[in-house]
């Protein structure tokens, strides 16, 4: 990580995956399927606001994940095994490095550009959402490393428009009071 200031330049190594959660309002039950919030819109926004668009512009996926009635977590049905997941992971990380050598999260600049393969179509989707969406370059160019560990996920050669949608869903802004 290099971090500049003014005619300084300092590099610090760092290499981490960060995993944060916060709740959705200061009650922690806005959208709860059960409970009420009683939160105003204005608590909400200030407590939504604390977190800073440049440091949300940082994270490569935001998802929202909603309480679960009772039932449905109880008589869900089974899902994956860690066993099958992991190789499926594993199979993807070897994808990417036969591909470009090291993996997506390194993509940087036309390397990005490069090793993406992005159909047309997949191009001109992820324009339109970055263009409506007011996405930095930074966050277009997580959004298409998101998609390209997408594609890589399912055998995929190219990213397609799927792909794209589906990563664009993982940058849903955290800010939609």
């Amino acid at each position: 990580m290099r971090i500049s200031r003014a005619a300084h330049q300092t590099d610090f190594p760092a290499r981490f995956v960060l995993v944060a959660a916060m709740n959705p309002c200061p009650c922690g039950y806005l959208g709860h399927p059960q409970r009420a919030c009683r939160c105003t819109p204005d608590q909400i926004h200030r407590y939504q606001s604390r977190v800073s668009g440049p440091l949300l512009d940082r994270i490569d996926m935001h998802i929202e994940v909603p309480a679960l009635p009772a039932e449905a977590l109880l008589n869900a049905q089974r899902g994956e095994s860690t066993a099958e997941v992991g190789a499926r992971v594993l199979a993807a990380h070897s994808r990417a490095l036969a591909r470009q050598g090291f993996a997506n999260q390194a993509l940087q600049g036309q390397a990005l550009e490069t090793h993406a393969g992005t159909t047309p179509e997949a191009t001109a989707l992820l324009q339109k959402i970055a263009a409506r969406l007011a996405w930095s370059g930074r966050g277009t160019h997580r959004a298409l490393r998101v998609a390209r560990t997408i594609a890589d996920l399912a055998g995929a050669d190219h990213l397609d428009a799927s792909h794209i949608a589906e990563a664009a869903q993982y940058r849903r802004a955290l800010r939609s009071t």
